[in-house]
């Protein structure tokens, strides 16, 4: 019997979405290694820099018992005395009291950090120790920087901090300025803190301001803080401590981490601040790990450097976001040869149509299971983590490739002759809806795994398409392809439909859930008839 007109028109539209997911794979990593031509820095050289040395496994600032050795910041210092003139410290635990000593070989300044937080005996320790190197190395520290974004943490009071930030000023040197740092709002909530520094330290991150900022945007916006915040502060000498952008992590509204867009705010930042003279430091020299168990993904790719003490990306000429971006499309090329092995294996269809949707299919997964694996690299931490990862992605291509293997066979012979494995979809619908959960109600620090969920999502919608259920989707999935969509929609309203990630998201929730809603409505109306 010929196919009907509707099965004619949802056979046209399948090979449109296999088409359209081929060719996405191929653009996404195309465009990962095009070369974007950007506004050139003034200078290679940088006027101050965060200095935290954490970058190797297992390295963290949590761990009071862990030094870093003289000789490990004496190699970091002079190498990053060829770029910059001054490093900001955060605390004086973990061996970082030395950085002025070492720092003072190459010529180079310190604003030094004293770590002050919720516990009285740490910050008892901290003061004391921060007192006795300042008094120890009073021509290299540029200024004292007594608790860092205390207020914000809600670790402290303004009372107490103030309290700290006197007793640090009159038991060093007068000609070492004393400050205290900050985001710039909560040195709006808090302005008496001003009349207790020398001088006001204020962060301006535009990627994690609560109406995030798009990197084109950025030095627009930190331009109008700094100004509001001199209006605020007059007389008041103000310094920017902390301003930077990541190079990897999750889209906010439009504020997106990338290594083009890290390079983009540093260079205009800088054109910026050569004409105006600020004092600022940038946020940091390197990428540090330990900062993605609390931070995700984004808390780990702040650095110039990256964690290998490479430079990421020039300050002159354009720059390019993965000049490895070829082994996506090798990895496409894998796919289509995968695809089409396990969907030739006895088969019993014949005809190019098949072939083709193999091709598309296996490169289009190829293609998606490298996204997932570069957003891996970027995200897992530790062994349990890769696992976790690598066992899901694994699941998820054996569930797209028996899919692929269908959706040929549909495809080269119009036969309606197959079920959607319910128990593998079920599977798919069950880790959806609950990475659905963790993105609604925790997902300021989630990332979107978008080549993971793309592999089985596409696949069975595709699939939908070509079949019509024999049988009615089991009560426990038809629950799922409720809630599923219906979660998806939270990230999209959070970001105010600014997030095109967001929306690809609840893109992928509607092609696994529509199938399934659609037979739920079909059996229900032939089973009224029947009831009656």
């Amino acid at each position: 019997m010929p196919p009907s007109s509707k099965n004619v028109a949802h056979y046209g539209f399948a090979w449109v979405v296999l088409a359209v997911a081929t060719l996405a794979g191929l653009a996404w990593w195309w465009n990962l290694g095009r070369p974007v031509s950007l506004p050139d820095a003034p200078s290679s050289r940088i006027a101050c820099v965060s200095y935290a040395p954490f970058r190797k496994p297992g390295e963290t600032p949590f761990d009071l018992h862990y030094r870093i050795t003289p000789e490990r910041i004496d190699e970091d210092l002079h190498a990053l005395s060829q770029r910059f003139d001054c490093v900001r410290t955060y605390s004086q635990s973990n061996g970082l009291d030395a950085v002025p000593a070492i720092a003072a070989r190459y010529h180079m300044q310190v604003l030094m950090g004293i770590w002050l937080g919720g516990v009285a005996k740490e910050n008892e320790r901290e003061i004391e120790q921060g007192i006795a190197t300042a008094n120890a190395n009073p021509k290299t520290i540029r200024g004292i920087i007594v608790g860092n974004e205390v207020l914000l943490r809600g670790e402290l009071s303004p009372r107490r901090l103030a309290e700290f930030i006197h007793r640090v000023r009159v038991a060093t040197p007068a000609t070492i300025p004393v400050t205290y740092a900050d985001v710039w709002q909560y040195w709006e909530r808090y302005p008496q803190m001003a009349s207790s520094v020398d001088f006001v330290t204020i962060h301006i991150l535009p990627y994690w301001e609560n109406e995030p900022v798009a990197a084109v945007d950025a030095v627009k916006h930190l331009e109008a803080v700094y100004t509001h915040m001199q209006q605020l502060f007059p007389g008041k000498q103000l310094m920017i401590g902390e301003t930077g952008w990541p190079s990897a992590g999750k889209l906010r509204r439009s504020a997106e981490p990338s290594l083009v867009d890290e390079a983009l705010y540093l260079r205009e930042f800088l054109r910026y601040a050569s004409t105006v003279h600020m004092p600022y430091n940038v946020i940091e020299t390197f990428d540090q790990p330990w900062k993605r168990v609390m931070e995700g993904t984004v808390g780990g790719y702040w650095g110039i450097f990256d964690s290998q003490a490479r430079p990421k990306f020039p300050m002159l000429g354009p720059v390019t976001e993965d000049p490895q971006w070829w082994l996506g499309w090798l990895a496409g090329v894998a796919g289509t040869l995968v695809f089409a092995a396990i969907g030739g294996w006895r088969r019993h269809w014949h005809g190019a149509a098949g072939w083709l949707a193999l091709l598309l299919a296996g490169f289009a997964a190829g293609t998606s299971a490298a996204w997932q694996v570069r957003q891996m690299l970027f995200a897992c931490v530790g062994w349990p983590e890769w696992l976790l990862a690598s066992v899901n992605l694994v699941a998820a291509l054996v569930v797209a490739s028996a899919l692929a293997r269908r959706i040929a066979a549909h495809l080269a012979d119009h036969h309606d002759h197959s079920e959607p494995a319910p128990w593998w979809r079920f599977g798919s619908l069950f880790a959806l809806v609950l990475y659905d959960l963790l993105l609604a109600f925790n997902g300021r620090y989630l990332d979107f795994p978008m080549g993971l969920f793309a592999l089985p999502c596409v696949a069975y919608g595709v699939f939908g398409l070509l079949t019509h259920e024999r049988s009615m989707p089991s009560l426990e999935q038809r629950f799922l392809a409720c809630v599923g969509p219906l979660l998806a929609i939270v990230p999209v309203v959070q970001d105010v439909g600014m997030n095109k990630v967001a929306w690809l998201w609840l893109a992928m929730n509607l092609a696994i859930a529509l199938p399934v809603l659609s037979a739920w409505r079909f059996h229900a109306v032939r089973l009224q008839p029947q009831q009656a």
